[in-house]
């Protein structure tokens, strides 16, 4: 979220500008800027992660993917706002832990920024057909207005996270949403 609506798509640590309009994106940019200053005034070491999108087992049930499963589980409607073209990125947490794991362990002085998150992009729509397809459910697409704060596409460029951490996702939608469904399924 620290790079707010971007204006350089997809997003890269280093080029994309920081575009925060939104409370929660200026508090991300304010809390790296405080990193910074603490390691230049006190040589306090830090590590700042960039994370796109997270999901699985146990996540707050405020997040896309736990409303698509909920309502899908429940065979009830899902909520697609605008016509469901705009584009997020998906990283399943089991790929989150392990690139946080690597950059914790990584070379001395390497403090990022670095994106998290998996590059593959899906439409919001994609989402939602997938999770009624993975669930079996009958639920339906109800369509409402695009919030004006919505942003139109999220994907990291991961290639710093490649480089520097010998780190990528390798755990696919399909199967990431099939492990937390299966979560789903047992609290629901």
């Amino acid at each position: 979220e620290v790079y707010g609506e971007p204006v350089v798509l997809p997003q890269h640590e280093e080029t994309t500008p920081l575009n925060s309009k939104l409370p929660y994106a200026i508090v991300k940019n304010l809390g790296e800027a405080y990193f910074r200053s603490y390691y230049d005034e006190h040589r306090l070491p830090y590590t700042i992660f960039r994370f796109f999108n997270t999901y699985g087992p146990n996540q707050s049930e405020d997040f896309v993917i736990p409303k698509f499963l909920k309502a899908a589980l429940r065979n009830e409607p899902i909520t697609i706002y605008g016509d469901g073209s705009q584009t997020r990125s998906f990283c399943y947490v089991d790929d989150n832990i392990e690139g946080m794991y690597r950059l914790m362990n990584s070379r001395d002085g390497f403090t990022g920024p670095v994106n998290i998150g998996n590059p593959g992009e899906f439409t919001m729509l994609e989402l939602a057909n997938l999770v009624i397809e993975l669930t079996n459910s009958k639920s339906k697409l109800v369509h409402m207005p695009l919030p004006q704060d919505d942003p139109m596409q999220r994907k990291p460029v991961i290639d710093l996270a490649k480089k520097e951490l010998g780190w990528e996702p390798t755990i696919p939608l399909r199967e990431g949403l099939v492990k937390t469904i299966e979560y789903f399924e047992s609290i629901i």
